[in-house]
């Protein structure tokens, strides 16, 4: 229904295996593990940092997540303690291999980084993925990413092998491997430099793993993905996912790294989120000699979360949490010392240059339209044209985060042309937003939801307006409110009910600036900020 705008207008508790624990969340940076009395509580992040992998490079320690189309690709976090984390870099600048990246000729969504895998070795970081096949390509292929600092610069190699689900391993004779596969486990050697296949691949492992007593998923097995390798005290350890969302950890060992393997199951339990189980992650020893385990959980449209669990050796098997069921609330790792509690950065003032690492763009983006210098202390983002959000370039990114979050921005429509959509959405398939659109020589403030426009309001006439979206995983919402003074904010438009169209990818804050007139670019839009705020229902 579409209104004219009156002149007067502009007047958790988490509940873990029988524990409750109210956790910290605060403005800017959201969850925090941290207790701040030498305790920590899952998960570390309450937001989508999916397929972890972890590292140590003396006293700093490196997590690689999954990032799929967004750009740049394959973040890695970094932390002194396991709890305290942020942003380190990224390993992929944007995806050069296909136009369809650009968003030329069509998307790639689910496509760009899977499963990463982070090593370090010689003085060189190394971080591995996969880009899958069937999500709109024809074959997949692995990468190997190569750095002396994880802030970069990177140099990507792709192979034309696809290596599914890699896990990077330097064996003690110099030799290089990846383990890969799903279901059926491979063993491929890599070059001494890591950047290209030696030889052929070996199978090492074949067959399911039984449904464990306890768990909630449906069939009676599963393969196995999602490898991690190691070798410690002379043997050949490879830890793996089971089982999907109601999964499990797996553990296999041998003393020759081609095999026959032996199998355990390390730790099985869902009570921490239920029917969702904890699966895939890797493991990092300490320098006093203690092991952790990094691992994650699916939390619905919020994302795939990491728990972080101790790890204690049973007859030379590594058994994750409390005897391999779960670990809400402990000691934090034995590091030597206490540091700052901290968690990734989420608000941004757009007061400096380059672009903050909490922000990833929808595909690659078009950096001749977006700018943090053209007017200080703004982000301006320059209209292309698109027929709807999903094809839209320069949609800025970052994840939403739960229990629940908000984040709002002020934003400046001085610059509009006709036919610019500008605004603030929840962005995921399916998407909705709160914007101000320009059409037939009116500005008018709309809301949007899958498509379908749910409210306008016609005949804004100010500069500025302020907008809001805040989610929650209580039953997966999203709702969005407006303010024309920066401080009363009123709800508009309908609820989202947050979804996973783009499976393994959680819902996200996204910025934007499109033009659905071809021809017609150019128009542009000004972000003053965008402020976060966690923990509010």
């Amino acid at each position: 229904m579409k209104k004219i705008l009156l002149p007067l207008l502009g007047l958790s508790m988490w509940f873990a295996s029988g524990t409750v624990s109210a956790q910290k969340a605060g403005a800017g940076i959201g969850w925090t593990a941290d207790n701040g009395d030498g305790t920590f509580t899952n998960p570390l992040q309450w937001g989508d940092w999916p397929d972890p992998d972890v590292i140590r490079v003396g006293d700093w320690f490196y997590m690689v997540s999954t990032s799929m189309h967004y750009v740049p690709g394959c973040p890695i976090l970094r932390s002194k303690d396991l709890v305290n984390w942020e942003m380190a870099g990224y390993a992929v600048d944007r995806y050069n291999e296909d136009p369809r990246y650009d968003m030329k000729g069509g998307t790639l969504y689910l496509n760009g980084s899977w499963a990463a895998t982070i090593r370090h070795h010689n003085g060189l970081f190394y971080v591995g993925f996969c880009t899958p096949y069937g999500w709109g390509t024809e074959k997949g292929h692995f990468s190997i990413c190569t750095a002396k600092d994880v802030k970069g610069p990177w140099t990507r190699t792709i192979f034309p092998e696809f290596l599914y689900d890699p896990g990077l391993f330097f064996d003690d004779d110099g030799k290089v491997y990846v383990v890969h596969g799903q279901g059926t486990l491979y063993l491929t050697e890599l070059a001494p430099d890591a950047l290209s296949v030696k030889g052929k691949a070996v199978k090492i492992w074949q067959g399911g793993i039984e449904r464990p007593q306890g768990s909630s998923a449906p069939n009676d097995k599963y393969g196995m993905e999602g490898s991690h390798v190691y070798k410690i005290n002379g043997y050949y350890y490879i830890a793996n996912a089971a089982g999907g969302t109601e999964g499990w950890q797996v553990c296999l060992r041998s003393k020759s790294i081609t095999g026959p393997y032996e199998s355990k199951i390390i730790y099985q339990d869902e009570s921490s989120y239920p029917n969702n189980g904890l699966h895939q992650g890797g493991m990092v020893q300490l320098k006093n000699g203690d092991w952790w385990f990094i691992i994650m959980q699916d939390r619905g449209p919020i994302g795939r979360v990491p728990h972080l669990l101790p790890v204690k050796w049973v007859d030379g098997w590594p058994i994750l949490g409390d005897n391999g069921k779960g670990f809400v609330t402990g000691k934090k790792p034995d590091v030597g010392r206490t540091y700052t509690v901290m968690a990734p950065a989420a608000s941004d003032e757009f007061n400096t240059t380059p672009l903050g690492l909490q922000w990833q763009w929808n595909h690659n983006p078009d950096n001749s339209k977006w700018s943090l210098t053209s007017r200080k202390g703004y982000m301006r983002m320059q209209a292309s044209y698109a027929g709807a959000l999903k094809e839209a370039r320069n949609t800025l990114t970052q994840r939403v985060q739960g229990p629940s979050s908000e984040g709002s921005v002020e934003m400046d429509i001085t610059g509009l042309k006709e036919g610019d959509v500008a605004g603030l959405g929840i962005f995921q398939d399916p998407y909705a937003f709160i914007g101000v659109k320009k059409e037939a020589g009116h500005t008018v403030l709309v809301m949007i939801n899958d498509g379908k426009t749910i409210d306008s309001i016609a005949g804004i006439s100010q500069t500025k307006i302020w907008l809001s979206a805040a989610v929650t995983d209580k039953g997966f919402t999203a709702s969005f409110s407006y303010s024309l003074d920066g401080k009363k904010f009123i709800p508009f438009g309908d609820q989202l009910k947050m979804g996973l169209g783009y499976p393994w990818t959680a819902n996200r804050f996204a910025l934007f600036n499109f033009n659905t007139l071809a021809g017609n670019e150019g128009g542009y839009a000004d972000f003053n900020w965008f402020h976060f705020t966690g923990g509010r229902q």
